[in-house]
C-alpha cells in the first residue's frame, strides 16, 4: 500500500510469476495490477486485481482504510486482470455497490454472476459524491474494450485511466514516478501499447481529445507507475503511437528453420550498424535466448519506419512465425511503413513474393523486389551492403 495523497491510496500488487500476459506476451520484468482507493466520508475502490492475489490485495486495502466499509467499487475496465476479484470483494464488503456503465453490466453478469441490485449504472459525465470530493466518469470505448471508461477526481486532478497510459514491468516500492521513470519504462510502455492497444489508434485519439480539457496532475493507470512528473512525456508518447508516427530506423523480424535466413538477418544488421542506421532485430520463433519474438518486433514496428521481414519458404508459403507477425501487423492496422522482404529456399522460393503481397495490401512502400536466395546463406548470394544502402 502506498498513500498518494490525504485521501488517495495505491493498493495494487506486482506479479513476477506470470510468464505470458494474456497467454501471449512475455513478461521478463513482471507486471503490476494497479488498484486504488479514494477515502473521504465515503470510500471508493477503483478496479481490483488479478485472481491469485486475494490475501495481498485485501491486506493492502485494510492497511489503507482499516475496518471501514467500502461504499463503491468503480469498474473502469472488465478485463479479468482487473476485475477477477469483484465477486471476492462483494463477499467481503456486502454493502458495497458496483459503479459501472451500461456496457459493463452484461460482462459483470457473464463473468461473475453479479446481481443487478449490486450495480449502479452511470453514463457519460455521471458523478458520485464521496463527501468533500466526487468522482465523475468519461467513456473511452475501444481503449481497448467497448466498455472502457476513466474516472476523474476533480479535487486532486487525478485520472484513474484504466489500461490507458499503462505499461508492462512491475513497479518499485514507491510506485510514484520520478524524472527518470519515463525512460526506464519507455520501451515497455511501447511494447504494452503495440501488443495490447495498437489496433485502436483512432479510439485512442478520440480519448486523448476528450481528456485534453482536464487539468491532469496525476495519472493512475492499471499497469505501471503512477504518473506525476512524467505526464507530458507519457501523453505525448501515446499521442505519437496512436498516430502511427515513427522515427527513421529498421525493425528486422525473421524466422529461420535451419539458420540460413537467420544468418542473412545478422549480416544485414551488421551493415546497418556500420552505417549508423538505428535498428532492432527479432527472431520471431524465439530461438535466441531472451528474444521477445513477435512481442518485441511489434514494439519496434511502433518505433521505426522500416520493416524488414525474413522468411524461408515453408510448404510453399511463409514460415508460420513470420506469417503470425504479418497478421499481427494487419490486425493493428499499422500504417505508413517501408517494407523489404528476404528469405532462403531449397527447391522453390515463394515466401518473399507472398510477403511483398501482404505488405502491399497494407499500403506499405515496397523497397524493391526483395532477396530470395537458394539453400545456404553466403555473402556471394546475398549483397547485404546494397540492401542496407536501399534501407538507409
Amino acid at each position: 500500500m502506498v498513500q498518494l495523497s490525504e485521501r488517495t491510496y495505491y493498493v495494487g500488487v506486482n506479479d513476477f510469476d506470470k510468464v505470458l500476459f494474456e497467454g501471449l506476451w512475455p513478461l521478463p520484468y513482471g507486471v503490476s495490477y494497479n488498484s486504488y482507493i479514494v477515502a473521504d466520508e465515503k470510500v471508493a475502490l477503483i478496479d481490483t486485481v488479478e485472481c491469485g492475489f486475494e490475501e495481498e490485495f485485501l491486506a493492502n486495502v485494510k492497511e489503507a482504510i482499516g475496518e471501514r466499509p467500502i461504499d463503491y467499487l468503480v469498474v473502469n475496465h472488465m478485463e479479468p486482470d482487473h476485475s477477477s476479484l469483484i465477486a471476492y470483494m462483494l463477499e467481503k464488503y456486502p454493502q458495497m455497490q458496483i459503479v459501472a456503465n451500461a456496457k459493463t453490466v452484461p460482462m459483470l453478469k457473464g463473468y461473475y454472476g453479479t446481481p443487478e441490485d449490486r450495480i449502479t449504472v452511470i453514463a457519460e459525465g455521471g458523478r458520485i459524491s464521496l463527501g468533500s470530493c466526487s468522482l465523475s466518469f468519461l467513456m473511452i470505448p475501444m481503449v481497448h474494450w467497448p466498455e472502457t471508461m476513466v474516472t476523474w477526481l476533480t479535487e486532486e486532478g487525478t485520472l484513474f485511466s484504466g489500461d490507458a497510459f499503462g505499461t508492462f514491468k512491475a513497479v518499485d516500492e514507491d510506485v510514484v514516478d520520478n524524472p527518470d521513470t519515463f525512460e526506464e519504462y519507455r520501451d515497455e510502455m511501447i511494447r504494452y501499447y503495440s501488443n495490447i492497444v495498437g489496433k485502436y489508434g483512432n479510439p485512442v485519439q478520440t480519448a486523448l481529445k476528450k481528456l485534453s480539457g482536464l487539468d491532469i496532475k496525476r495519472i493512475c493507470s492499471t499497469h505501471g507507475p503512477v504518473w506525476q512528473d512524467c505526464i507530458p512525456q507519457v501523453v505525448a508518447l501515446y499521442d505519437k503511437m496512436s498516430r502511427y508516427e515513427v522515427e527513421r530506423g529498421v525493425c528486422i523480424a525473421y524466422g529461420s528453420m535451419y539458420g540460413n535466413t537467420a544468418a542473412a538477418a545478422d549480416a544485414l544488421a551488421l551493415e546497418l550498424e556500420a552505417r549508423g542506421i538505428p535498428y532492432a532485430i527479432h527472431d520471431l520463433a524465439c530461438n535466441n535466448a531472451g528474444d521477445l519474438g513477435v512481442s518485441g518486433a511489434l514494439r519496434d514496428v511502433f518505433k521505426y519506419d522500416t520493416i524488414v521481414a525474413g522468411s524461408p519458404t515453408y510448404n510453399n508459403g511463409i514460415f508460420p512465425p513470420v506469417e503470425t507477425f504479418m497478421k499481427a501487423l494487419q490486425a493493428r492496422a499499422v500504417k505508413g511503413r517501408r517494407f523489404y522482404a528476404f528469405g532462403s529456399y531449397t527447391w522453390s522460393g515463394s515466401s518473399v513474393n507472398q510477403l511483398n503481397a501482404l505488405a502491399e495490401a497494407m499500403g506499405y512502400e515496397i523497397l524493391g523486389t526483395g532477396l530470395s536466395f537458394p539453400q545456404a546463406y553466403t555473402r556471394e548470394k546475398c549483397d547485404m551492403a546494397a540492401i542496407a544502402d536501399l534501407l538507409a
